[in-house]
C-alpha cells in the first residue's frame, strides 16, 4: 500500500511545515522585539569574546539573532 498522493490527515504533515521559522527574517518575528533569550545571550557572549567584539546585553531577540550570524561569519563558528 502506497501513501503517495494521499490527501488524508497528516498528508501535509509537520515535516513539510517544519523549518519555516528558521528561514524567516528575524525582523519579521512576532516576538523579535522582546529581549534576547538566555541561550542567545550566552552564545552571543561567547562569540563576542572569541571575535574580540563588545557584547551588547540590551539586544532584542531579532537583533541578537542577526548579531550571532555576523559573529559566526567572523569566527567561523557554528557554520558548516
Amino acid at each position: 500500500m502506497s501513501e503517495e498522493g494521499g490527501s488524508g490527515p497528516g498528508s501535509a504533515g509537520p515535516q513539510e511545515q517544519r523549518g519555516t521559522n528558521i528561514d524567516k527574517d528575524p525582523s519579521e518575528w512576532t516576538t523579535g522585539d522582546e529581549p534576547m533569550t538566555g541561550a542567545q545571550a550566552s552564545y552571543l557572549k561567547t562569540l563576542s569574546d572569541q571575535a574580540g567584539e563588545p557584547f551588547d546585553e540590551s539586544l532584542s531577540k531579532a537583533d541578537a539573532s542577526k548579531r550571532i550570524d555576523e559573529l559566526q561569519d567572523k569566527t567561523g563558528r557554528g557554520r558548516t
